[in-house]
């Protein structure tokens, strides 16, 4: 399965949008917002709230702290 290049959420088959960049740098879409917050707004996903790359380090910042 293909995950979104933003938030890293699989996509099922037959969703989602692919971008392929002059480059040859292929990035997959789950939906318009994470679409939109990675290439027009420029955000970055470790610091969207909403992104599992987020969540993931959050964890393991929160996880830390208590050892």
């Amino acid at each position: 399965m293909v995950e979104c290049s933003f938030s890293g959420k699989t996509l099922p088959k037959g969703k989602g949008r692919m971008l392929v960049r002059n480059s040859g740098r292929v990035l997959y879409f789950l939906n318009g917002k994470a679409m939109k917050n990675f290439l027009k707004l420029g955000r970055k996903p470790l610091q969207t709230k909403w992104t599992n790359s987020y969540n993931k380090q959050k964890k393991v910042r929160l996880g830390g702290a208590k050892k």
